[in-house]
Order: structure tokens, then sequence, then C-alpha cells
């Protein structure tokens, strides 16, 4: 059932693709034009450590990107930052639509047929190598302009989504690469499988309201 209802929600989402962060810039733009610059939309203080890491006080890309220009430099970084969500979002696109080739292949597998096994893993290697550059788009982009407060919202739900489909990604791997030498894994592969495509298209689908 899953590789015909997925072929919409995938449309629907690519037809409706903007990030709320695309609003980064024009945010930052409006406070230059009344020139009332909060400090934290040059400096947030609030970030993944994977973000501190580029683009924290002391990250590897501060102060590096604007010739010493603090406005200059955070408005470079927004535009990175759009440029970068949106390689996030056209992945996760590719990412689920190389899940769903796989698990059409992977069910003919199950069934037997061993001529689509190398095909199989090779669309496993694919979503793999997708699915690390769509969260490292994710993971290493400036910061946003504007903390977001701890009330229940979609990209809440987004963040916990990703935690589920992460962890169901290492399961599926660990998984898949052990079923050769214990076939009875395969429904719990499978299981895995099934979830990390289901909470990342969620994922996707929330972000949107």
């Amino acid at each position: 059932m899953i590789k015909y209802y997925a072929f919409p929600i995938l449309f629907i989402l690519l037809i409706n693709n903007q990030l709320q962060a695309q609003n980064d810039t024009a945010v930052l733009q409006n406070n230059l034009d009344i020139n009332e610059i909060d400090s934290s939309l040059l400096t947030p203080q609030k970030m993944l450590f994977t973000q501190a890491i580029l683009w924290g006080s002391h990250g590897l890309l501060k102060n590096k990107l604007g010739n010493g220009d603090m406005i200059q430099e955070r408005t470079i970084q927004l535009n990175l930052r759009r440029k970068m969500l949106n390689v996030h979002q056209l992945g996760g696109f590719i990412t689920l639509g190389a899940m769903l080739a796989q698990g059409f292949v992977g069910s003919q597998l199950y069934r037997g047929d061993y001529k689509v096994k190398e095909l199989h893993e090779n669309l496993g290697t694919a979503v793999n190598i997708s699915y690390g550059i769509t969260a490292v788009n994710s993971l290493f982009t400036p910061p946003a302009v504007f903390q977001r407060d701890k009330k229940l919202s979609s990209m809440r739900i987004h963040k916990w989504l990703a935690v589920v489909h992460l962890t169901g990604m290492i399961a599926t791997n660990i998984l898949g690469n052990n079923i050769e030498n214990n076939a009875s894994l395969k429904p719990w592969h499978r299981a895995a499988a099934y979830t990390t495509f289901a909470s990342m298209a969620t994922s996707m689908i929330v972000i949107k309201f």
C-alpha cells in the first residue's frame, strides 16, 4: 500500500516547497531598515552543537565571510542558510523516492527473487548517501535569526520525528547487514525500514502546517 500512496504525498510537498527559513533574510533586513538591530540576530546564543562548530563564537567559520563586517557576515550566513535548507528539503524528497524504490525491490527480494539483491544493495547505498547529505545540510546550517519558544509546533514535531527516522536509518542498516547470518531479523528489518520511511514522510508533511 505504501508504494501507491507515497507518490501523491511527495508531489503535494514538492509543490509547496517554501521553508520558514526563507524569511530569515527578510527579518534581518527589516531590522536593518528601522535601525533596531537585536544583537541576537547577529550572534545567536542558542544553536545546535553542530552549528556551533562552524558558526559559534569560536566556530571555524566565525568572522570568515563578511570581511569583519558583522552585518554583512550575518546576511551572508542567512543567504547560505536558506540555500542549505532548500538542499535539505530537496534531499528529503530524493531520499524518500529512493527509499520507496528500495522498499519495492526489497519486497521482491523477500519473496525469493534474489536477482534483485545487488540492485537492492545499490539502492541502499544511494539512500544512505542522500540521507547523509540531507542531514548535513540541516545540522550544519547557520542558525536562524530568532529562537523558537518551547511550545508545541510543527518545527518541534519535525525535529522529534528526525530523531525517529535517524534511529530507524541506523537500525535498518544494522539489521540489513546481519540478515544473511540471521534470517529471523527480516521482520525487524522491514519494520525498521517502514518506520523510517513513515516518520521521514510525516516530518516533511508537518513542517507545512
